[in-house]
């Protein structure tokens, strides 16, 4: 059954549209071809945590507002970021105006401001706008970093 945060999102790779929820088990795969789907949902203060904080992905968080110039030029940037790194990146969408205590838990000052969390620890964060390769370059990094940390302190 649909749920009104579902996102209907076109299979890169077969060009057949798929239901994807903002909340799910594993990772999003076409159900025509298998291949992994970009996860793209909006949150707000009630269903953040289970939105972003538990999802298994990195969630890659874009703090913004429906009136912010920038944040408006950054979004199709992050949804092609989405898209790229499908299956490694959740993106999740928050309205900071009609979500004031995660504005606030967040410390935003400005918008957008962008987060990495890792099951809800931020692991990068980042203001302003910025084109799609830039993104994805600081998203892989951080990610990157992340993992050898996490190497370094297991091994």
């Amino acid at each position: 059954m649909a749920d009104e945060t579902d996102r209907v999102t076109t299979c890169r790779n077969c060009g057949r549209n798929n239901r994807v929820p903002a909340v799910g088990e594993g990772r999003p795969r076409c159900g025509n071809c298998g291949a992994e789907l970009p996860w793209i949902a909006d949150a707000g203060d009630q269903d953040f945590a289970e939105i972003a904080e538990q999802a298994e992905p990195i969630a890659l968080v874009d703090l913004w507002a429906a009136w912010c110039g920038p944040c408006r030029k950054v979004s199709p940037a992050l949804e092609e970021v989405a898209g790229q790194m499908a299956g490694q990146v959740k993106l999740v969408k928050v309205d900071i105006d009609a979500a004031p205590r995660l504005a606030q838990r967040f410390d935003v000052h400005a918008v957008p401001t962008l987060l990495l969390l890792d099951h809800g620890e931020v692991i990068g964060r980042q203001a302003g706008a910025a084109p799609a390769a830039a993104l994805r370059q600081w998203v892989e990094e951080t990610i990157a970093s992340r993992r050898g940390a996490r190497a370094t302190a297991h091994g």
